[in-house]
């Protein structure tokens, strides 16, 4: 699955399971645009891109504001002249039981989930389009097809982030551009740390191979979705959960 010559923007690429997409796709030949909020906190992704032979820029975006993903589109056309390769990874969550839950708690995660896919993915649209060719990969997740207890708004985004995932790629199929998503179970995160002994044992219970995913799992998914391995897929979810979810 050689990604020689290929350039990919990853957002939310500075840790966890965007870092393990990133240098994933690096392996593979790719140079890697790493996006993110804080490039500070990136400079350890470009670093290991960099050490496997990969040009990295390391790009300051908010993909809740639409002049910056057009931004950073700019960037990356201007200094590699084109952009194969669009991993939506960016997200947050703002867990609560939805009675309990603030307004703006709820609009951030929809700004960031579904509204940065959006924006990101219509700045990247007109490059490859125009260049007929393009891989774009968002990064769903399993709460966005069973729904889950304190997150409503994770969920409606992910959700949502799936149905536009089909329709672009309904969209875009004519110019050679493949738009699918990745939908990674309880993976071994930061996001998932956190959790109590009692109820991550619960949760392992649930799944089939018995353990949580870790980043490189998800990474392998993108990786093989933006190959020419798959270029006969679209609007297609691809689920990383350990079997606990099988559709």
């Amino acid at each position: 699955m050689s990604l020689q010559g290929k350039t990919a923007i990853v957002t939310g690429a500075a840790q966890g399971i965007g870092r393990a997409i990133a240098e994933s796709l690096a392996q593979a030949g790719a140079d890697i645009a790493v996006a993110d909020l804080d490039p500070g906190r990136s400079l350890e992704t470009i670093g290991a891109v960099e050490k496997l032979g990969r040009k990295a820029l390391n790009l300051k975006v908010n993909v809740a504001d639409s002049n910056d993903a057009k931004a950073m589109v700019e960037q990356v056309v201007k200094a590699w002249g084109k952009i194969d390769i669009l991993v939506n990874n960016a997200g947050i969550t703002r867990d609560g039981l939805l009675l309990r839950m603030k307004e703006e708690d709820w609009n951030l995660v929809l700004q960031i989930n579904l509204n940065g896919t959006f924006h990101c993915t219509k700045a990247v649209l007109q490059p490859m389009t125009k260049q007929r060719y393009g891989r774009i990969v968002n990064i769903a997740s399993i709460v966005g097809v069973i729904g889950n207890a304190g997150q409503a708004n994770y969920s409606a985004s992910k959700a949502a982030v799936i149905g536009f995932t089909k329709t672009v790629g309904r969209e875009y199929a004519s110019r050679n551009v493949t738009v699918n998503a990745v939908a990674p179970g309880f993976i071994d995160t930061a996001m998932t740390h956190g959790l109590p002994a009692d109820v991550k044992d619960t949760l392992l219970k649930q799944i089939p191979l018995g353990r949580l995913g870790t980043p490189g799992d998800v990474a392998a998914a993108v990786r093989f979705l933006v190959s020419e391995e798959a270029a006969y897929i679209t609007g297609h979810v691809l689920h990383v959960n350990g079997g606990m979810l099988m559709v």
